[in-house]
This record gives structure tokens, C-alpha cells and sequence, in this order.
């Protein structure tokens, strides 16, 4: 009996044994033409290389081929002037070139036969002071015959890579070397995500949301200032804290003590201690609304970022600000902690990424490249490396230094939180409440989610705040503007089969900024 299948299943599978078939050849050279290969290397050798074709060539090279025009294979006119001298020149590579035809380098510049690879990209011609001014007006056949004078071979450099030619100032020039067609990296197969649970209980928006070094529970900070303890496995409420008297935008939860710490629009950073449920230390001194916090993981140190343009780095146990870090010209909208350098990274309104070095308290990198504000950073688990979220793209940037690697476009949305877990799955979430998954990698989106608000809420209401994997990574949570938090899980029963990546080499571009 045959299996019946959905139209939409069957065109995949179809599409995946297409790609399957031809990926073998993608991206494979086309065979070169001789005689068009040799046309082109003509014109180029004219063009680029006019400058240096004035080099007198060797007379008795010519004698060796049988003729003048053998030594070339581009077809250029050789000078056959004073045919019955026998001249010997000398090849140098550690000296310039004459500055013009039939000017005699000393008796000291007599050289080598053999230049090394570096000389060789630096030739220059000895000429007998006697022979000087009668050879005035003889001209190369080309930069060939100097490398066959020196002993080596043209027929011996690597096939698919043309005469390697010499400028006039002396430089390799990369111009006819044989360009590789660039190859689009494939993918790796990740299972799609689905939600399965949606617990509710906040009377405002989840503006924030944390998980527990011993994955256990989460935490969640709302619009209706409450900060709520639910039980991972089964979502029910534990706990709810009361003390903020704004909107609670920031939760972390310490690995390094029985604290959780929050941040609020009434400017307030409060730690509290779970033992007692109770606060226990206040950290004063933002100006402006506190919109985002994170605790070093190696030393005791708290860095908070705010309305004010600027991120505090404060001692958690006795509560003084140790850094002001000031540079930023609008609301600081994130900021990560790391344990190797550069230990904070804050995200902005004035659209910049700003790297801090921590002892100093100073900017070590700013990085310019977004045109909108970033509300979001991640750093990669197991890779030196991050990623920011702006409403213009997302970009993946290399530590320490800030190099960028690639965009990821297509999220086209005010992106507020992203989230990335060691197997390579990033996620952006927006204010539109849509949500992209994207291998880190290659940047390919394999997933896009939109899930429907809870009954009673605006269509409106979409949007989500924050997202975070649970410790194991095989959850997800996100805080939304309907006022729930959503879990999702992969899918267990999805296989490459069932689900292949669509995926077209030629739209997986990394371009620049």
C-alpha cells in the first residue's frame, strides 16, 4: 500500500533529491579554453604590464627556441637587433629596476642566477656597462623570458594559475592569477521547534526572563513590577517578589550565590536573597530608567546599563560603583559579561556596540557598522565570537577585536532579545512577535515562528521581549507581550527527510555591512 503524502512533502522531497544529485557539482570550474585564455593573457599583458615590457630579453635564449617569436606565448613582436652579439645579462632580486632602457646598473649588482621566490618578485637587469648603449633600444618580449633566464621553468608553476607577472614597482600581481569560484557553505540540519506550553499569570508585560544555574525554575520581571518564580518542568507559579514600583526590565539569577538580581524603570538595581526572599542590598546611582543587567561569571562584579548613555560596574558585596563606563550618546539598550577580554560588551540606541576593557573602564573597540538602534547582544557558548540585533540586521562579530563576519537579513522587525545555544541555533525575537531560529554558521534562517496571542489579547499584543534556552538547551522560553511566557521544545518526531533545508547556495551571501 502506498503511503499518501501531502503535495507540500513530496515537492521537498523532491527538492532535497534534486540538491542531493547536483551538489557534487556546484560551484566546479568551467574547462578552460586554450585559445580564448590565450587571447585574454595577451590583452592583459599589454594593459597592466606596458610599464615593464621596455626589459632588454636574452639573445641566446632566443638562439635555444630555434626563432623569435617561440618564446612567447602571447604573440608579442621580439626586437631582433644586433644579431651577431653574444650578450650575457644577469638577473638580480635584490636590486630595482634601471629607471629606463640602457641604463647600466654597476659592476657590485652582479647577482645570483637563481633568485629566491621573494627576489624573484623584485627582477632587475645587469647590463655591461660597454653593452649599455648599444642595446638603448631593444624590448622584452615579455616577463616570461626573464623567469626562463633565471633558471626556471614558466611550464612549472601550478596549473590554472597564468604567468605570474612583476609591476614596475616591483609586486606580485594578483590581476592574472586564476580566481577559485567562491563555495557556499552547507547548513547543518537542525529540527524545527514547536510550542508546547504557554503559562500565563502576569498582569502586564514579560519584559524579562532568566533561568537557574540548576534548571529548576525561571524567573520573570513584568510591566506589572512583580518578579515571578515558576517551576520549569510543570510552569506553575512558585513565588512572586514585590519591591519595584516601575516596570522590572532586567533578571539574573547568580551562580555564584543563592542571589537573584533585577533592574527597573525606577531607576532601582535591587539584589535579592532567596534564602529569605527578601532584598537585601540596593545599587544606586543611575540617573535613568536601569534597562539591563549581567554578573561577571568569574569575580564578584555586577554591570547594570540605563537610560542615561551609561553601564555601571558595581562590587556586589559592598555595593560601590567601581566604573562609570561613559561614552555611549543614547540609551544603552543591553550589555553582556564574559570571562576573557573584552569582559563587557554594551549594545545602544546611538546604534554602536561598544567593547569595554574592565580594569580601565575604558572603550577598547567601537563598532560602527549598524545604522539603527541595537537592543540586543549574544555570545556564542563555545566560539570567540557575537552576535548584535538591530531592526537593519542581524551581525556576527569576531572577538577581541570586534572583526565582522557576516549579516543575517531578513528579520525585518525592531529585534528585542536574541538567544544562541551551543549546538549552533540562534534566535531572534521581535516587537511584531515574530520569531526567526538561524544556524550560527552559515546564517541560514531554517525556521520562522509567529504564534498566535493568548484569547483576550489585541492582535496588537504580539511581541516578544526576551528569550533565553533553559540550561540543558532543549527549551526555550520567550516573554511576551500578551502577558505569557511560551515554551517550546524541538521536535522530536521532525527528521532531515521530513523537513529538509530548502536551502539555494546562491542566496546565502556573506556581504559586507
Amino acid at each position: 500500500e502506498v503511503q499518501k503524502h501531502s503535495v507540500h512533502t513530496l515537492v521537498f522531497r523532491s527538492l532535497k533529491r534534486t540538491h542531493d544529485m547536483f551538489v557534487a557539482d556546484n560551484a566546479k570550474p568551467i574547462p578552460l579554453d586554450e585559445e580564448s585564455h590565450k587571447v585574454k593573457m595577451a590583452v592583459k599583458l599589454r594593459t597592466e604590464y606596458g610599464s615593464v615590457l621596455h626589459m632588454p630579453t636574452l639573445k641566446e635564449n632566443l638562439r635555444e627556441k630555434g626563432g623569435p617569436n617561440t618564446g612567447d606565448p602571447y604573440g608579442h613582436k621580439q626586437y631582433s637587433g644586433n644579431q651577431g652579439q653574444e650578450l650575457e645579462y644577469m638577473i638580480t632580486g635584490t636590486h630595482p629596476y634601471p629607471p629606463g632602457p640602457g641604463v647600466a646598473l654597476t659592476a657590485d649588482t652582479k647577482v645570483q642566477r637563481m633568485p629566491s621566490e621573494s627576489a624573484a618578485q623584485s627582477l632587475a637587469v645587469a647590463l655591461p656597462a660597454s653593452q649599455s648603449r648599444l642595446d638603448a633600444n631593444r624590448t622584452a618580449a615579455g616577463v616570461g623570458d626573464i623567469y626562463r633566464h633565471t633558471g626556471i621553468s614558466e611550464r612549472s608553476q601550478p596549473p590554472g594559475m597564468s604567468v605570474a607577472m612583476v609591476e614596475a614597482g616591483g609586486n606580485k600581481n594578483s590581476a592574472l592569477m586564476a580566481k577559485k569560484a567562491p563555495t557556499m557553505p552547507k547548513p547543518q540540519w537542525h529540527p524545527p521547534w514547536k510550542l508546547y506550553r504557554v503559562i500565563s499569570g502576569h498582569l502586564g508585560w514579560v519584559r524579562c526572563i532568566a533561568v537557574e544555574p540548576g534548571n529548576q525554575w525561571f524567573v520573570t520581571g513584568s510591566a506589572d513590577r512583580t518578579i515571578k518564580i515558576w517551576d520549569l518542568a510543570s510552569g506553575k507559579l512558585k513565588l512572586s517578589l514585590t519591591g519595584h514600583i516601575s516596570t522590572v526590565r532586567g533578571v539574573i539569577v547568580s551562580a555564584r550565590s543563592p542571589y537573584l538580581f533585577s533592574c527597573g524603570e525606577d531607576k532601582q538595581v535591587k539584589c535579592w536573597d532567596l534564602e529569605y526572599n527578601k532584598v537585601i542590598r540596593h545599587y544606586h546611582g543611575h540617573l535613568s530608567a536601569v534597562y539591563g543587567l549581567d554578573l561577571h561569571p568569574t569575580i564578584d562584579v555586577l554591570v547594570t546599563c540605563s537610560r542615561d548613555s551609561t553601564a555601571r560596574i558595581w562590587d556586589v558585596r559592598t555595593k560601590a560603583s567601581v566604573h562609570t563606563l561613559s561614552g555611549h550618546t543614547n540609551a544603552v539598550a543591553t550589555v553582556k559579561c564574559q570571562a576573557a577580554e573584552p569582559q563587557i560588551i554594551t549594545g545602544s540606541h546611538d546604534t554602536t556596540i561598544r567593547l569595554w576593557d574592565l580594569v580601565a573602564g575604558k572603550t577598547r573597540v567601537t563598532l560602527t557598522n549598524h545604522k539603527k538602534s541595537v537592543r540586543a547582544v549574544v555570545l556564542h557558548p563555545r566560539h570567540y565570537t557575537f552576535a548584535s540585533g538591530s531592526p537593519d540586521n542581524i551581525k556576527q562579530w569576531k572577538f577581541p577585536d570586534g572583526n565582522f563576519i557576516q549579516n543575517l537579513s531578513g528579520h525585518n522587525a525592531i529585534i528585542n532579545t536574541l538567544a544562541v545555544n551551543s549546538d549552533g541555533v540562534l534566535v531572534s525575537g521581535a516587537d511584531n512577535g515574530t520569531m526567526h531560529l538561524w544556524d550560527w554558521r552559515t546564517g541560514y534562517n531554517f525556521q520562522r515562528v509567529h504564534a498566535a496571542v493568548q484569547p483576550g489579547s489585541l492582535d496588537s499584543e504580539s511581541g516578544i521581549f526576551a528569550c533565553v534556552f533553559d540550561q540543558s538547551e532543549s527549551r526555550l522560553l520567550t516573554a511576551e507581550a500578551d502577558k505569557t511566557i511560551k515554551v517550546y521544545k524541538e521536535d522530536d518526531t521532525a527528521t532531515e527527510e521530513t523537513h529538509p533545508v530548502s536551502w539555494k547556495p546562491e542566496i546565502i551571501k556573506r556581504k559586507r555591512f
